[in-house]
């Protein structure tokens, strides 16, 4: 890959080079509130004060817990609440999302608030035999947190993030498809920091909510993590989730405080308050940053054309069967695909020991951009090879846990992913960032060159414009991609397709009453009636039971989150 030259000229194969500017940090002191022990935590990992925003984030979300924890005496069941956050005295609960750029801290922010009860409240059951995915014994019964993101991987980051504090009173452990079966019971009873995935959340813990009821009645802080993710489908399919889990939770007599995380994202005050169900004004957004960030040059790079109409591609060539061009469109001139123009400049950036980051649409195309490059680096500097692999989906959990290591360590140079790291693992170090392909959003661009430069230093990031008309109009409009706000993110909870399973689920957990409706949406009632027409719940005085069609309640539950079941990763 060229370098910029001094005199100002560029490649013909750089549309553009956009720099976002180094920024320096703001900093503040610990909250006041905030216990020795998790100060002595935090500074011993080498974070001796924290950013101004996330003392800001930490404040509000503590707030929103001391008013919680001085009305948990008053609050009553979920069928004499409103659904909407508030008790029956009229307080208003509050919510806090954080949504700013990648590497400003955001776990520090919800570690400061959430860590905090477990390690000054009294623990307990130090006898208890821990599993190998636990942190430090202890159990503080009314202070729990319940940590809820969109990949496994990210909770087994947090994961290790959190037990390296080593903080006593803190039993942190992962409960997701990872977890061996041996040890589920022990999280569900000792575990006070349970970090888990949308997908467990519904079979493994709503599904099954009686043998949480411990964990639920000390249920203090829910922390979504990667909040932008949750749109379309998959998006509405969470907000019926989360409504859901208010539910339970208020059959124990709780009202946790949802905190969220996200990338930078359109109207996050907005678009968290749907997600979880509750009135904008009750939720606190976080959107400045204060964290350092060093320079970013982000490069449009539009590969040249082939010297011939020759398919060099594989992936082009496995589609000619079924190619529709006319004559015409066939002849015009191709250019080097994004797969192996994002080969060649892994190999040139790993050679100069560059430690970088490529992203690509599909696991296949992760496949070859790490196959090509390990081919190339063995023909020009022997040995380099092994240090470039691929990350993706469809690893065993050993691999993945592996490669991130290898990463962080910089034992791997290259690594070629598929969105599957564009979530916010913790990886310092990285000083590259390709993007073979538009991702299809900007939020999904600014998250993925963002991934270089977390540890502070400058970061170079290059779009590569993949054989699509889309892709070419935006390397050569950069407005479009540097001029405009993020995009919102956009689902609909009240989806008949996507609520009337959750109704089901709901109804599997607990009979519906007639007073919750309004939880899940004006049509509620309609939809309700339809599904008993169709035979999947029944109608009685008190409200809405799940036909378990001849099945025990507990089993039949079970069988309907199985048949509701979700795909998180």
């Amino acid at each position: 890959m060229p370098k910029l030259p001094d005199d100002g000229s560029l490649p013909p194969q750089i549309t553009h080079v956009h720099r976002i500017p180094a920024r320096e940090g703001q900093y503040s002191p610990w909250p006041h509130w905030l216990h020795p022990r998790v100060i002595e935590a935090f500074e011993s990992l080498g974070v001796h004060e924290p950013y101004t925003h996330q003392v800001q984030a930490a404040q509000a979300a503590h707030c929103a817990f001391d008013a919680a924890l001085a009305e948990d005496a008053h609050r009553l069941s979920f069928g004499r609440v409103s659904g909407q956050g508030h008790d029956e005295s009229g307080t208003t609960a509050r919510h806090v999302i954080v949504a700013t750029g990648t590497a400003s801290g955001k776990s520090l922010s919800y570690l400061m608030p959430a860590l905090m009860p477990s390690t000054a409240g009294r623990a307990v059951n130090r006898s208890a035999p821990r599993p190998a995915n636990a942190g430090s014994t202890g159990f503080h019964q009314r202070a729990n947190v319940l940590y809820i993101s969109p990949a496994r991987a990210l909770s087994a980051d947090q994961l290790n993030a959190i037990t390296a504090y080593h903080l006593p009173g803190l039993n942190a452990a992962t409960y997701d498809g990872d977890t061996p079966a041996q040890e589920r019971r022990w999280v569900r009873e000792h575990a006070n920091f349970v970090l888990t995935t949308p997908d467990m959340l519904n079979y493994g813990i709503l599904g099954n909510h009686r043998q949480w009821a411990n964990f639920l009645r000390g249920l203090r802080y829910v922390v979504l993590d990667e909040v932008h993710s949750y749109r379309g489908v998959f998006g509405a399919h969470i907000a019926n989730l989360l409504r859901r889990l208010r539910r339970v939770c208020a059959l124990y007599r709780v009202n946790p405080v949802f905190y969220g995380a996200s990338a930078t994202s359109a109207n996050p005050a907005e678009s968290f308050a749907k997600l979880i169900g509750v009135p904008e004004g009750n939720v606190d957004a976080i959107t400045t940053s204060t964290a350092p960030r060093g320079e970013s040059t982000v490069i449009l790079w539009e590969p040249e054309f082939l010297p011939d109409t020759q398919v060099r591609d594989k992936l082009a060539a496995g589609a000619s069967t079924f190619d529709t061009r006319s004559e015409a469109e066939k002849q015009a001139p191709q250019r080097i695909s994004a797969i192996e123009q994002g080969a060649q400049m892994l190999t040139d950036l790993v050679l100069s020991r560059t430690r970088t980051l490529a992203f690509t649409r599909s696991r296949r195309g992760a496949e070859l951009i790490s196959q090509r490059a390990q081919r190339y680096l063995d023909e020009t500097e022997a040995g380099l090879a092994h240090r470039v692999a691929a990350y993706r989906s469809g690893y065993m959990p050993e691999e993945r846990r592996e490669l991130e290591h290898r990463l962080r360590t910089g034992e791997l140079l290259g690594l070629a992913s598929t969105s599957a790291l564009e979530l916010g693992i913790d990886i310092s170090g990285l000083d590259a960032v390709l993007v073979a392909g538009w991702p299809g959003t900007r939020a999904s661009f600014i998250q993925r060159i963002g991934r270089a430069g977390r540890g502070g230093q400058d970061a170079l990031a290059v779009l590569i414009a993949g054989d699509d008309p889309l892709d070419t109009y935006l390397v050569h409009h950069p407005q479009a991609i540097f001029g405009q706000s993020v995009e919102a993110t956009v689902f609909d909870p009240t989806n008949p397709y996507v609520l009337s399973p959750h109704l089901c689920a709901a109804a599997a957990e607990s009979p519906l009453r007639a007073e919750e409706l309004s939880l899940f949406g004006e049509h509620t009632e309609a939809l309700l009636n339809r599904l008993v027409q169709q035979n999947y719940l029944r109608r009685r005085a008190d409200g809405w039971y799940w036909d378990a069609r001849g099945v025990g309640d507990e089993s039949g539950g079970s069988a309907c989150h199985r048949r509701w079941s979700l795909s998180a990763d």
